[in-house]
């Protein structure tokens, strides 16, 4: 009696200990299950099928393994004893021909799934049956991770806001994301799957909500201290609706959205209410995404314009030291009495190879396109040598 006891008490420590578990589990949001975009749809449907197919084997497996337990059992003097029993040509054909045919199956529907539903990929349908014609046009979203906020920029209608976007039900919407620093991860549960948002690069995602409604969005990679906070509302619109929203933007209190407005928002913060920006420059998401907001440096792009040349050697070294990981501690600092950056050098070629060097020197435009920077100007022709001249070897 005292043993069994002490069992029934670590019964009912565990279930005691397993309710608070049960109750958490009741508040969950089956979102994923349930979306209201059609990729988010098409996902759900590939995980239910894939998911599905498995527990075609699963479920026989487990139901076997107590069927053979249980016939089998030490006191069962009615089983057959086989001792030498090693072969059975049926039972090797279901077991080697029912998981290759689902291996199949779902390496089929893994590669159309793959090709289908690539987030690069423009949208073809917003729902089952309903094609997109040529006359809709997307609507663009430029998308931000901040730390520890989200900022959410339409080109189209020259407005942003943070930790909050909207979109109409039922338009194609065509995401460009990128980061500031660190790497998150873009989520909407209700409306596709996630994408990650990295500094110095863009990822795409296209997708359509198909429902009107408020839902969720996060960022699923940890990104530091404010991580938990980093959480936006989307909202699904009918067309009045959405107007109605960009119209509430535009009249935002934050005012305009420009270079020095965006270096005061990147920097770190925490639980950062919503915020609309009535407009923003026309470069910013650019410069953003070449990480040559702040005016001091070269912007990748270009600096990748240069390195497409053949590179500046240790000379460009003052192009890449403030771009990213220090970008707080330099930011508006110069290696210099004035802000510059290196676009170009010229080198003269040791004693022996200058005859050759001087028949192959090309002329210089007197305008170097594609080397400026963030907001530096191009030196006035004047002062370029339209010709570089051979200078004797030292």
């Amino acid at each position: 009696m005292p043993f069994l006891s002490s069992v029934r008490l670590r019964k009912l420590a565990r279930l005691a200990l397993a309710l608070p578990l049960m109750g958490l589990l009741a508040g969950c949001n089956a979102v994923v299950l349930s979306p209201s975009g059609d990729i988010a749809a098409q996902q759900r449907d590939l995980l239910v099928f894939s998911t599905v197919l498995m527990l075609v084997i699963i479920i026989p497996v487990m139901a076997l393994t107590v069927l053979f337990a249980w016939r089998y059992r030490q006191s069962n003097n009615a089983a057959r004893y086989e001792p030498d029993w090693d072969h059975s040509t049926q039972l090797e054909l279901v077991i080697w021909a029912a998981p290759l045919l689902i291996v199949i199956i779902l390496g089929a529907i893994t590669w159309t799934g793959t090709h289908l539903l690539d987030p690069y990929r423009p949208l073809e349908r917003v729902a089952a049956g309903r094609p997109v014609t040529k006359e809709v046009k997307p609507l663009e979203v430029q998308v931000v991770a901040l730390d520890w906020k989200w900022l959410f920029i339409y080109p189209e209608y020259g407005v942003a806001s943070v930790n909050e976007m909207a979109a109409p039900v039922d338009r194609p919407i065509n995401f460009k994301i990128t980061a500031s620093a660190v790497m998150n991860s873009f989520y909407v549960p209700a409306l596709a799957g996630m994408i990650y948002a990295m500094p110095g690069m863009e990822t795409k995602l296209h997708a359509v909500i198909n429902a009107p409604g408020e839902y969720e969005g996060i960022s699923s990679n940890y990104s530091g201290a404010g991580f938990s906070g980093m959480r936006f509302r989307f909202h699904g619109l009918d067309q009045a609706g959405f107007d109605q929203w960009v119209a509430k933007v535009r009249a935002g209190d934050a005012g305009a959205l420009d270079r020095p407005a965006y270096l005061a928002l990147e920097k770190p913060s925490q639980n950062v209410p919503v915020r609309h920006y009535s407009s923003v420059a026309d470069d910013l998401y650019h410069a953003i995404l070449n990480m040559c907001v702040d005016a001091n440096k070269m912007c990748m792009d270009k600096m990748m314009s240069v390195d497409a040349q053949g590179g500046l050697g240790k000379e460009g070294i003052n192009n890449v030291r403030p771009l990213l990981y220090d970008k707080y501690a330099r930011r508006g600092a110069v290696f210099g009495p004035e802000p510059y950056f290196v676009s170009s050098y010229c080198e003269v070629p040791r004693s022996g190879a200058l005859d050759t060097w001087k028949r192959g020197v090309p002329a210089l435009s007197p305008k170097p396109a594609g080397l400026t920077g963030a907001s530096l100007s191009i030196p006035s022709a004047s002062s370029q040598p339209s010709q570089l001249s051979a200078a004797q070897p030292g």
